[in-house]
This record gives C-alpha cells, sequence and structure tokens, in this order.
C-alpha cells in the first residue's frame, strides 16, 4: 500500500514539476496601447485680455523690482547728472568768451568735445546695463504672474487669453468686462502677499484699458546732456 502511495506521490510531483516551470516561465509582453486620440471638440468660445506687460509692473512686487533697480542707478544718474551740467557751462562759457583768442577757442572746443564723447559713452552704458538689470528683475516676476493669469482663466471658465500689451496685437475693440488685467494684478498681490510700496514709489500704471498699449516707458538715466 505504502508503495503505491510512494508512486503516485512520485508520478504526481514528476507531472507537476514541468507545469511549475512552464507556468514560471517568463511570458511576452504584451503590446503598449495606443496612445488615446482627443477628438476636437468646438466648445463656446469665453475670450480674456490682458495687458500682460504692465500687468507685471503693476503688481507690488513689479513696483518694487522698479524702485529697487531705480535706487541702484541714483548714484549713476547723478554722476551723469553733474557731467552734462559741466559740459552746458563749458559751452557757455565758451560762446560768451568774445575776448578769447582763436588758440584758446580751440582748445576749449576740443576740451568740450571730449567730455561730450565721453558723457554720451558713460551714459549708454548707465542705459544698458540699467535696462538689463530690469529686465532680470522683471522676467524673474513676470513667470509666477503667467502662473497666476493662467490659473485665474481656467478658474473662471475662459477659453483663450490674448495679450493686448503689445504692439503686435490686432485686437482693436472689445467690451471692458474682457479685460482681465486688474483682476490678475490683484490675484497675484494676494498670493505673493508683498505689501504695496508706500505712496512716494514710482508706481506703474494700472492696465484699464481693453485697447492694444505700447510698452510703457521705464524711468531710466538721462542719455542726452542738456543744451
Amino acid at each position: 500500500m505504502n508503495r503505491n502511495v510512494l508512486l503516485i506521490s512520485a508520478i504526481a510531483a514528476g507531472i507537476a514539476a514541468p507545469a511549475l516551470a512552464q507556468t514560471a516561465a517568463p511570458q511576452p509582453a504584451a503590446p503598449a496601447a495606443a496612445p488615446q486620440q482627443v477628438k476636437p471638440e468646438a466648445v463656446p468660445a469665453k475670450i480674456a485680455l490682458i495687458a500682460f506687460e504692465q500687468v507685471v509692473l503693476a503688481t507690488n512686487e513689479g513696483q518694487q523690482a522698479v524702485a529697487t533697480v531705480q535706487k541702484k542707478y541714483e548714484p549713476t544718474k547723478a554722476k551723469i547728472e553733474a557731467a552734462g551740467n559741466e559740459v552746458d557751462s563749458l559751452k557757455k562759457q565758451l560762446q560768451s568768451g568774445t575776448s578769447l583768442s582763436d588758440d584758446e577757442k580751440a582748445s576749449r572746443a576740443r576740451t568740450i568735445d571730449t567730455k561730450e564723447k565721453q558723457l554720451n559713452r558713460d551714459a549708454e552704458d548707465a542705459q544698458a546695463a540699467y535696462n538689463q538689470d530690469l529686465q532680470e528683475a522683471i522676467s524673474k516676476i513676470a513667470g509666477k504672474v503667467s502662473q497666476v493669469a493662467q490659473q485665474y482663466v481656467a478658474k473662471n471658465g475662459y477659453t483663450l487669453l490674448i495679450d493686448i500689451g503689445s504692439q503686435q496685437s490686432n485686437v482693436m475693440w472689445a467690451t471692458p468686462n474682457t479685460d482681465i488685467s486688474q483682476a490678475v494684478v490683484d490675484a497675484y498681490n494676494t498670493q505673493s502677499g508683498v505689501a504695496a510700496p508706500p505712496p512716494s514709489a514710482p508706481s506703474a500704471t494700472k492696465p484699464a484699458t481693453p485697447r492694444p498699449s505700447t510698452t510703457p516707458t521705464t524711468p531710466r538715466p538721462s542719455t542726452t546732456p542738456k543744451k
């Protein structure tokens, strides 16, 4: 009896082993499913307009950035203005120096020319450095403002957002309630937690019209000596 049990067990084990081996063998991977195609679907349009660059400058953080850059270049601006005043003074002296000899007039004219050329070079360098610093400061804020603008339009069900703050905008007219510029400024100020600058600080003009507008002129050091 025991032999029969052992024999049956051995036979069962011999059958089970290949079966287990076959089960454990790796199966070929199933082909990857093709990406699901999104079917285009017409939806009711709800368009919003934004003067994006003006919005960035109108935020509390944007105004603080402009004020910080301006303060940095106040000594440079004062130096350039002083040099311009010096050139003006020398020109007036030359014009009123009727008793000067021709050689003296020529010498003073060369001095004025040298100083004026240096003044123009210094002013151009200062302008370029100012613009670069301001652009870097504003660009950091612009990325964050863009995120807030996208969140705002998504939350309020807009299907299209158009920037009317550049000269390339083709929008000639739109109803005022489609301009979300001020709403985005308020939303960003709330989210950023940056306090409004004091009244004496320079502030950007708030975008209040849905019409295209030119890029706002940022304060900059004087580049032309007074005459």
